[in-house]
């Protein structure tokens, strides 16, 4: 069946009160046939009425309910630009297919080389693997906000289609109203009385039913496009949340970046020139975490007791507790993670396994107590070693505090939550590092009865 958006009518009127044979053909838009029909209702004498009624009625199927022919379409300006952004979007997709391709490769390799015998060859491979891995995912992400804000653009024109096409059918609704109001005043007792025909008589009530009919039709129209464009501006708020969420990926995608170029710069450096300097190295890092590691549990297990006897707010259950307790950020979180518990992904995973949460923070940052407590420990490591602070909570619960660049306060003193301990740090070469880390950032354990769990399971 042919779809018009216009109609092609054709008027023969052979009647000769009207004056004769007239042949016009007329093509009109929907909005100027109704305009003129109204015009011919309101004007023409009972005689004339019901060839035009009968002329109205043939054009009345294509004029409100068929859809857009696809010469229309192709003229719409907002249908060209939609349909060129489709195009874009469908592009920008199969270049992302193409990044996470190539960003699946470099992850391959990473799992190859982690496989390998550590060394200082295998450490810079991984290195540059992630590297290059990250510089991918960097163009991904940014061809991914690129493809999303395409969308939103596109939904933007598809919303205000869709308004367009709602104040169309309202005002189509209004033009059937005023038709159907005109119908209403013709007197059908006069009607049949006089000498028309039956056939006449019909088609003047067939005509009210088309109309009604296609007032039916129209509200129906409005309403299936008030929900779709309910529809279209939801999704348009969604994709803008997508975007802000991608946009926030990509900073930390940029800032990870820095972490492995600063990490590879240090491998590279004097400290590691050799096979036989990282080896020696790894050694001494190993050594060095076990100690730390070790002195942090002895030190909480012979301290708690002590606190236990004397204060009873230290009570942790004979050491059942689960460790029940609410944590506050000690520094902002806003910049993001580095490093999650027991990362696969962390720098040094090879030395040891990740007991902490590496929470981003510029240099010299102000770190607070998590909650109160007592300052167990304070280790300054001075301008080449690793400074750190840990302190005792209730509930069996301690907390730790790494690669602090100056520390405010002293061991055998109490804290409350909130209460400035130190400043943090992390810069390779700057004091209270330490040798394993690749940037600014705080270092924040949590530990259950001595043991490293998830600093996350008690966080806001």
């Amino acid at each position: 069946m042919h779809q018009f958006s216009s109609a092609q009518i054709i008027i023969k009127e052979r009647d000769e009160n009207l004056g004769g044979v007239i042949l016009k053909i007329v093509r009109l838009k929907p909005k100027k046939f109704q305009k003129l029909f109204l015009n011919f209702m309101l004007r023409g004498n009972r005689k004339n009425i019901f060839s035009i009624l009968a002329i109205f009625i043939f054009a009345m199927v294509f004029l409100f309910q068929a859809p857009l022919s696809l010469a229309q379409q192709a003229a719409n300006p907002l249908v060209e630009e939609i349909t060129e952004l489709d195009r874009q979007m469908e592009a920008k997709k199969k270049e992302i297919e193409t990044l996470k391709k190539k960003s699946a490769t470099y992850q391959k390799n990473i799992e190859d080389a982690k496989r390998k015998a550590i060394s200082l060859e295998t450490e810079l491979a991984i290195l540059s693997n992630k590297i290059a891995k990250i510089k991918i995912d960097i163009e991904a992400t940014e061809k991914n906000i690129e493809e999303i804000q395409l969308e939103i653009k596109n939904l933007g024109l598809q919303i205000k289609e869709k308004e367009n096409n709602l104040a169309e059918n309202k005002e189509r609704m209004a033009d059937i109203l005023r038709l159907i109001n005109q119908s209403d005043r013709v007197n059908y007792l006069q009607i049949i009385a006089s000498d028309k025909s039956f056939s006449e008589v019909f088609d003047q009530m067939q005509y009210v039913k088309e109309l009604q009919i296609n007032l039916q039709g129209t509200l129906d129209k409005i309403k299936a496009e008030k929900e779709d464009l309910q529809k279209k501006e939801g999704e348009k708020k969604a994709k803008q949340t997508e975007e802000e969420k991608n946009k926030e990926n990509l900073t930390k995608l940029q800032a990870s970046m820095g972490d492995q170029v600063a990490h590879k710069e240090v491998l590279l450096g004097e400290t590691f020139a050799t096979e036989k300097k990282f080896q020696n190295w790894l050694l001494e890092a190993k050594y060095e975490q076990a100690q730390v590691n070790s002195d942090i549990y002895s030190i909480e297990k012979n301290i708690r007791k002590k606190l236990e006897e004397s204060d009873k707010n230290f009570s942790g259950g004979g050491g059942a507790s689960t460790g029940s307790i609410a944590l506050s950020w000690p520094v902002s979180p806003a910049r993001g993670i580095t490093a999650t518990f027991h990362d696969p992904d962390y720098p040094y995973r090879y030395v040891f396994e990740h007991p902490a949460i590496d929470i981003r923070a510029y240099q010299s940052s102000k770190v607070a107590a998590a909650a109160p407590g007592y300052v167990a420990r304070v280790k300054n490591g001075g301008a080449r070693g690793y400074s750190y602070v840990m302190i005792i909570h209730s509930n069996n619960i301690s907390t730790v505090y790494g690669h602090l660049s100056r520390i405010d306060v002293q061991e055998d003193t109490y804290v409350i939550r909130g209460q400035i301990i130190g400043l943090s740090g992390g810069m390779p070469g700057t004091s209270g590092a330490g040798g394993m880390t690749t940037g600014p950032h705080l270092h924040f354990e949590t530990r259950l009865n001595g043991i490293p769990v998830n600093p996350l399971n008690y966080l806001p």
